[in-house]
């Protein structure tokens, strides 16, 4: 089903898994996955390596949570270091393994990438537009935003300038980056509508369960942190358990005021931990059916 079709007319929780970069980690990876996936979430997203270094494990495991769980999945699909026929090669397998969505963005230079990083694609409007030449409507196309601004953007305006190119591409729904901070992201809706942008914004929560996230978390998205968030860390972050406890609480209780402001739908970074999955799901059980 796509995913325009699942949020129509209902508040809806979905949550992003990963596949193994590593062959010889597949299995604990793998079952990780599908611990998440046996929660039943409206539906789920699987990621796409740097460059696409795991576009065979993605498009595994999207199908496997489908077939096997009957859960929609959107998998991720890059394009840089990639050419407009290995795009195309790709999409003709997601559509084999049944895909009905994709989140099509540019993705990362891999680390040890040699060569031009930008074949035929620059940005991810141009996959966008490339997606819907190839496949017409097949898929549903979903894109990243970023409610603080994407970190190779010249200012906030520019970046959204660049978000209303993926939207005329044909992008039906948008996910963004984390933020910790709700306030944020409500502001985001106010300047994308003033540019005309009005297509589904679903906002995206990372529980940060150790003390260890914090780092890696603003240094993936320049994301802001909370002084009360902040403090949270300070107090909890040498005993693992109470701070993945505490993590689960913030996430949850960012979710319940999204929800209580009109938000309807959110999606999870739950970084493969069904237990951190389980944990917001029970948290939400009585406000998301």
């Amino acid at each position: 089903m796509k995913i325009t079709e699942i949020i129509a007319g209902k508040t809806t929780l979905s949550f992003e898994v990963f596949p193994p970069k590593q062959t010889s980690n597949y299995e604990n990876v793998y079952n990780a996955a599908m611990g998440v996936a046996k929660l039943k979430p409206h539906y789920m997203s699987v990621t796409y390596g740097a460059g696409g270094s795991t576009r065979a494990n993605t498009l595994q495991i999207a199908k496997d949570i489908q077939d096997k769980y009957d859960t929609s999945v959107v998998a991720h699909l890059t394009c840089v270091g990639t050419t407009v026929e290995e795009t195309c090669n790709a999409l003709d397998a997601m559509k084999e393994a049944g895909i009905r969505n994709i989140l099509a963005l540019r993705g990362d230079k891999p680390k040890d990438f040699e060569g031009e990083p930008f074949k035929d694609f620059h940005y991810a409007s141009e996959l966008v537009e490339q997606i819907r030449k190839h496949s017409g409507d097949y898929f549903c196309i979903g894109g990243a935003c970023y409610p603080e601004g994407h970190p190779d953007a010249v200012n906030k305006s520019a970046d959204i300038d660049n978000l209303k190119r993926k939207i005329d591409a044909g992008c039906e729904f948008l996910t963004t980056q984390m933020f910790f901070d709700n306030n944020i992201f409500y502001n985001f809706l106010y300047k994308i509508k003033d540019k005309g942008i009005n297509v589904p914004v679903i906002p995206g929560i990372m529980p940060i369960t150790r003390a260890g996230q914090v780092a890696n978390a603003i240094k993936m998205s320049g994301t802001n942190m909370p002084e009360r968030f902040r403090n949270l860390v300070d107090k909890f972050g040498s005993n693992p358990e109470a701070m993945q406890q505490a993590g689960v609480i913030y996430a949850t209780d960012q979710i319940i005021d999204l929800i209580a402001n009109g938000v309807e739908h959110i999606h999870v970074y739950s970084m493969n931990k069904p237990e951190v999955a389980k944990g917001i799901m029970d948290n939400l059980s009585q406000i998301i059916g």
